[in-house]
């Protein structure tokens, strides 16, 4: 399994979070849920505008493909801005243990 992981802080936080994570689950998720080897995904926030995005694929292969165009590609371009400031840019992990069971939604 791999993750790729990008680390932001909002500028202005509280509002600003809250739009931020409601664009990426009405137009990026659902697109991420089409994507071949999608294994799930984590939008983690502080109550200092900090925030990490998790994305999980089945393998290196699907995470690169998620990058190389089309609309779920496409959805995270529109979505970037909404994030603020990116820290460190993109970076991908493999994932050494997983064990996540809970359903948010």
């Amino acid at each position: 399994m791999y993750a790729s992981v990008t680390q932001f802080t909002v500028p202005h936080f509280g509002d600003d979070f809250d739009v931020a994570q409601e664009m990426f689950g009405r137009n990026v998720l659902p697109e991420l849920r089409k994507q071949t080897g999608y294994e799930g995904s984590y939008f983690l926030r502080t109550d200092r505008g900090e925030g990490i995005l998790v994305i999980l694929w089945e393998d290196e292969a699907a995470a690169n493909a998620s990058e190389s165009g089309g609309p779920m590609a496409e959805q995270m371009e529109l979505f970037i801005p909404y994030l603020g400031a990116i820290r460190e840019g993109k970076k991908r992990f493999t994932v050494g243990l997983a064990d996540h069971s809970v359903d948010l939604n």
